[in-house]
Order: structure tokens, then sequence, then C-alpha cells
């Protein structure tokens, strides 16, 4: 479970980074005394829009938004149940009941447009997440936000025990700016103004550049200019990184020794460290007869996992998913109901046929046909560039159509599909759940009914397959408010069962925090020795990455 947040952790002060050790590197390096570091992504041509709460926006999708916007507290997602490091907040207090929070709010720094941050920008987000519920991605429920001086109190009517890490890791936008907008969920923010190091200097749907401020309340970092680059899909991406146009990304490489490891194996490095998060063929459940929990099992009972783990994501990427609970495993072993110890995912086609056939399905020839006699078909999308999540599809449309399912693999334009998957206007699609210090989040992510907005309705942050079911919304609700260990675990238990039995989500593979990285300009890269961050560059943990960055050599 997440430990408590409090005023101790002012121990783990992050204002001197100059004792870092530099890890990488090696014979061979490269001086950069332009101080440029190229990142990039596989996420083809974006539009303008820096607005940091938007997961569509092209400050979320390159990852840029975490270098000019900074959190109150910088949290680590492979090892969630540390301490977080102060950034903007030198200290936390939580109360017992988990039902407020004091944040105490660093003093001496400022905007990137030279205006003072205070308090009063902090308890204007918070207000800002309270009354725009686009934002509010966690749909965290605020109560009052008073401040005093430095300080900043949020209080909440029910205990927030599970959503301290959302609560504490939420950036801050200055008030002088974002006040004047007409609407904030909407504006693209096209002069972002941020507590950050960097500022952006120029935008194309190709590469975005970010350049170091002149004044930041820690160390200025050393690398003076980040370039952001979106390529088309994974394959222009790898070809970067071996060819030295990129040196930071998070992408599929199918056979990545031969490709990429093999070509500099002193410099080109990957590492992916597991997380408490799952992959998963998501479906419409608005959509019938997906709305069947039946068909779904069935689903589910020919998806072959070994397939997808070895071909799709070659052996490395995603982690095959064992347990039928979805929990992945050994991370989650703590978690596992009695009755679901052991009871690992197996192919039976037999055995799925026979639960469609007992739930009123039939057959014409070998096409599946629903209960009122129509064909069951489904379109599987996800965008064209992701390479790995197209190869899952196509393996699970052949999957599908051993119980006569016609399915079609749609490879999509990347910020069409987001806009539509946001919405609910799809069919089924390869997706990530939130991570956690326990499977909450990632069971909140997959059936949380709080989270649930009808179909065409955007600003969701889980429940994408707008899955409804009072029992499940119950049981994480009573997950986050029990008094006691034992409430809490006879709650995860209930949400076990739910999957199980009910399917919302066709989960496949655990997910990982991962990164390629070039150290042949760079070092300081966190790495299995160095754990301090997981190394993606598009999660909050990116800042504090480049901050430990030194040139090589």
């Amino acid at each position: 479970m997440r430990v408590r947040r409090s005023v101790a952790l002012l121990a783990a002060s992050v204002v001197a980074l100059t004792g870092l050790t530099a890890c990488g590197g090696g014979t061979g390096q490269q001086a950069n005394t332009a101080g440029v570091l190229n990142v990039g992504m596989p996420n083809g041509p974006q539009s303008e829009n820096h607005n940091p709460f938007l997961t569509s926006s092209a400050a979320s999708s390159l990852g840029y938004r975490w270098m000019v916007y900074e959190p109150l507290v910088m949290t680590n997602a492979i090892n969630p149940v540390e301490f977080g490091k102060p950034w903007l907040a030198t200290a936390w207090e939580w109360s017992e009941n988990y039902r407020k929070v004091v944040i105490t709010v660093r003093d001496n720094v400022s905007w990137s447009d030279g205006t003072p941050l205070t308090a009063a920008d902090v308890a204007f987000t918070y207000g800002l997440l309270k009354k725009t519920p686009a934002l509010n991605i966690n749909a965290i429920p605020f109560g009052e936000i008073t401040r005093d001086g430095n300080k900043v109190t949020l209080t909440f009517p029910v205990s927030q025990f599970v959503n301290q890490v959302d609560i504490l890791s939420s950036i801050v936008v200055p008030e002088h700016q974002w006040s004047r907008m007409a609407d904030p969920a909407t504006d693209p923010v096209k002069n972002p103004v941020g507590s950050g190091p960097y500022a952006l200097k120029t935008f194309t749907p190709q590469t975005v550049t970010l350049t170091v401020r002149d004044k930041y309340w820690q160390e200025l970092p050393k690398v003076k200019e980040l370039r952001y680059t979106s390529y088309n899909d994974n394959n222009a991406q790898t070809t970067a990184l071996v060819n030295g146009q990129s040196e930071w990304a998070f992408t599929f490489i199918p056979n990545y020794q031969a490709v990429y490891t093999s070509k500099d194996p002193e410099h080109n490095k990957l590492w992916f460290p597991p997380t408490m998060a799952v992959h998963g063929l998501f479906i419409n459940t608005e959509r019938k007869p997906f709305d069947n929990p039946a068909l779904r099992r069935a689903m589910s009972k020919v998806v072959n996992r070994d397939d997808i783990f070895h071909q799709g994501e070659a052996g490395y990427f995603y982690p095959k998913l064992e347990n039928v609970s979805a929990i992945p495993t050994p991370a989650g072993d703590q978690f596992i109901a009695e009755e679901f110890k052991g009871r690992n995912y197996v192919i039976d086609v037999a055995a799925a046929k026979k639960e469609l056939l007992d739930a009123g399905f039939g057959y014409s020839g070998a096409n599946l046909l629903d209960p009122t006699g129509k064909p069951v078909t489904l379109t599987l999308s996800n965008p064209a560039g992701w390479s790995d999540y197209i190869t899952d599809l196509e393996i699970i449309k052949d999957n599908l159509a051993t119980i006569g399912i016609q399915a079609r693999v749609e490879k999509a334009n990347q910020d069409a599909w987001t806009t539509a998957f946001d919405a609910g206007q799809f069919e089924a699609s390869m997706h990530w759940t939130n991570p956690g210090a326990t499977p909450y989040d990632l069971y909140q992510s997959m059936m949380d009914g709080a989270l649930y907005k009808p179909v065409g309705s955007a600003g969701v942050n889980g429940n994408w397959g707008r899955f409804r079911n009072a029992q499940a919304t119950e049981a994480l609700a009573t997950y986050a408010n029990a008094a006691d260990d034992a409430s809490r675990k006879a709650a995860m238990n209930t949400l076990q069962r739910i999957m199980v039995e009910q399917m919302p989500v066709i989960a496949t593979s655990a997910a990982n925090a991962g990164a390629e990285y070039v150290t042949r300009r760079w070092v300081g890269w966190p790495d299995p020795a160095n754990p301090y961050a997981p190394p993606q560059p598009t999660l909050l943990t990116a800042l504090d990455v480049v901050l430990h960055l030194r040139p090589a050599g």
C-alpha cells in the first residue's frame, strides 16, 4: 500500500543535484558542446497543444510537459511505496483518515515569465481541477481548498488513501495566465508559462524544441536544449536511435539485440523496469453484444498470451500476464486471493464455445451469431505506428476467429485514435491501465463506475471501456475508504472475482516504465544499479532524469 507522506520527507531534499553519480558512458564518447539532448517518440505528426492536463496534447504525447511544468512531489512509478521527493512542496502532512492534507509550498520559485510562484498558484490549480471535470482526469473529489501563508490545505469528503500520489504529483500552473482562459479544458496554451527549467522555443508537427531558462530554483540542468521529434512509427524511431539522431525514446523494437543494442553495445542501452499495471484489450462494453460478460469471458479463453509476449512484444517489452486475476506476478503475489492462487490463463477453445452456446449465442457455419441472430464482428484499432500493439491485435484477430468472431485490424491515425478512445468511440483497442502501489489502480482503470462518462464525453483517466457494475464500484470505494487492512483485503478479493467473472478487459501483459537511451554523449541515466527513477521520457520523473544527466567524458 501507499505509505503516509509527511514532513519527515524533508530529508529527501532535491535542491542540490550536483553530487549525482554518472552511470553509463565508457570509451568512444562524443563531446556535446551545444548541450543538446534529442528525445523521440513514435507518435506521428502533432498538433500544437501544450495543455499539460490533457492526455491528448502534444505536450503529453511527447512528454515535454514535465520539463515546463512541475509537480509538488516527485514520485517514482517503479517504487511507489517509497517516500516521494519534495519538489514544489517542501512538506505535506495527511490526517489519519486521509481526508485532509496540508502542503507547504517551496519559497523562491518563479514562473518562466519572472512572476513568483506562491501558495496562491497551488490553491488555484487545485481549484481549477475541482471546477473543471475535464481536467480532473483522476476524479479527485476535492472539498474545501484554503491557504494560509505558504501552506495550502485540501479537504475531501472521503478518504484519499489510494489517491495520495495522484494528488501530490499534480502539476502546478500559474493563476495569472490560467485564470484568463475562456475554457482551460480546451485551450491549447500556445504560450506555456511554467516553473520548470525549460521554456518552449519552437514547435512544428514533427519537432518541438525547448531551451533552458536563465534562472531556476535548482541547479540549472547541463542539458541546454531539448529537441523532441515525433517519428512516424516504431521503425523510424529505432533507426533514429541507431544512427544517433535520437538519444532517448520509449518505443518497441522487435529483435532489439540485432537491430539496436548490438550496433553499439557500449552505448546503446535499454531498461524496462516493471510497474503494478497491465496492458490488454479494452472493449467498448456499451456496444452489443460485447456488453455480455459471457462473450468477453469466451474471448479471453482463446487469446494466446504466449504469442503476444514472444511475437507482439519481442519477449521483453511487456511481460506475459499469468494469473487470471490480472494482477502481475511476482510483484502482486501478496494481493492474489486464495481462490485464484495458481490459476493461470489457459487457451481452451472448446470451453469458450460452450460458454457462448450456454449464453444463447449460435453459429452459422463457422461464424458466431449473437442471441438475436446477427454475426458478431469487431474492429480492433490502434495507432498505425504502434507496431507491437498492431501485432498484438493481429494475433488476437486470429485467436477470435477460432470462436467465429469476424474481426479486422484498423491502423489508425494517432491523434484521431487518441481522441476517439478517450471519448469511448471505439470497439476494441489495446491500452494500458494506471500503475499504483497496489492492484487498486489497475482495477480502477478497468471498472470504476465513478470514472464512467457517456460515449462521446472525453476527459477520462480509466474505465475507457465504459464498464458499469455497481458491485465493482462499491468494492473500489470500500478499498479506498477502508479503516483497516482486513477490510481492504476483502474488497480486493471482490474485485478479483469481478475481474474473472465479468472480464471488463482482456488483460494480456504486465506493464513497465522503460526506455531506450544512448550514453555516447550523456551519462547519468537510471539503470538497475541506480534506479532513482523509471527511464520513460513521458513520465513525471523524466524531469528528474534530465536533471541527473551530465555530458559524457
